[in-house]
């Protein structure tokens, strides 16, 4: 194709969920109590861990983290989401479709490597008790965390670097509410299905590499849980437990989106709004409901 007589794609379409008007309507209310809940419910726990000395603990570091990414992981798309069920247009330019290809891969792939540093830190607190501060002083979670942070930015810039170099020539219509990599590359005016292998290829190995590590830090702590008393066995299977529930709840549908083979709009959507909404909105409800010491913590706060 003769690159000279190509037109440089300055914006892209974004068909959103739906295209009923009283569909949106419903949508716009439910997204945006729903991304309220999320702000204020991730926000509480920052400020109760950072408030409560009683929470200054490495559990609660890792946990701080996760709410502020779980904040930012929303925040990259659903108030674009949520501002376009208003619009006719649903318009987002070039530039602003690659900062949310890089900051949903950024987040993402740190939150992944975030969840593998929380069941590190649950396996040397069950696993090694008597080492445990001494393994998990704040240096050394503050490294982690650091570190989660840089896989996340070198995955997004290594997804960046080939995105923005491909050609845009029209169709330019997303059938999302987001700019998704796989939908993205579709528009290229070259023959993407070999990029787009590539592409999921490079998301799933970090997802599954992630993945197996957490099945194997769980099935260590399984292990030692069942040859632990009754009252200490429960103890930590009870802290384990939300644990293994958020990570069931962020790493099934991103498993499920790069290794399905087939290409469902309907599945996809779904995916999508259950990655950037509901998963943030529910690690909080999870870990509040659940855990004794953040409950109390808020009694504390009230008073």
């Amino acid at each position: 194709m003769d690159k000279g007589n190509l037109s440089i794609v300055s914006e892209f379409v974004l068909l959103g969920l739906c295209h009923s008007w009283n569909m949106q309507v419903l949508f716009l209310m439910i997204f945006f109590i729903l991304y309220l809940i999320i702000i204020s419910g991730n926000t509480v726990i920052m400020i109760l861990i950072i408030t409560d000395y009683r929470l200054h603990s490495p559990m609660y570091f890792l946990l701080a983290n996760l709410s502020f990414v779980d904040i930012w992981l929303s925040s990259v798309t659903t108030p674009k989401m949520i501002t376009d069920f208003l619009r006719e247009n649903k318009t987002i330019s070039f530039r602003g479709c690659m900062c949310q290809i890089l900051y949903v891969h950024f987040v993402g792939g740190g939150e992944m490597v975030l969840l593998v540093v929380m069941a590190y830190d649950r396996f040397v607190a069950i696993c090694k008790p008597l080492h445990y501060l001494t393994v998990m002083s704040l240096q050394k979670c503050t490294w982690l965390v650091v570190t989660s942070w840089t896989i996340g930015f070198v995955h997004a810039m290594s997804q960046m670097a080939v995105i923005v170099q491909l050609p845009f020539c029209g169709p330019r219509e997303i059938d999302s509410f987001f700019c998704d990599i796989p939908l993205v590359i579709k528009l290229a005016c070259i023959d993407s299905y070999n990029l787009g292998i590539l592409m999921n290829a490079d998301s799933g190995v970090l997802a599954m590499t992630c993945f197996i590590l957490l099945l194997i830090s769980y099935t260590y702590i399984l292990l030692t849980i069942r040859q632990s008393s009754k009252t200490g066995a429960s103890k930590a299977l009870y802290t384990c437990t939300a644990h293994i529930t958020v990570v069931v709840l962020f790493f099934g549908p991103c498993i499920f989106i790069y290794v399905w083979p087939l290409s469902i709009t309907w599945v996809d959507k779904f995916l999508a709004v259950f990655y950037s909404v509901i998963t943030p909105l529910l690690n909080p409800a999870i870990y509040t409901l659940r855990n004794k010491e953040i409950k109390d913590a808020m009694k504390r706060f009230r008073l």
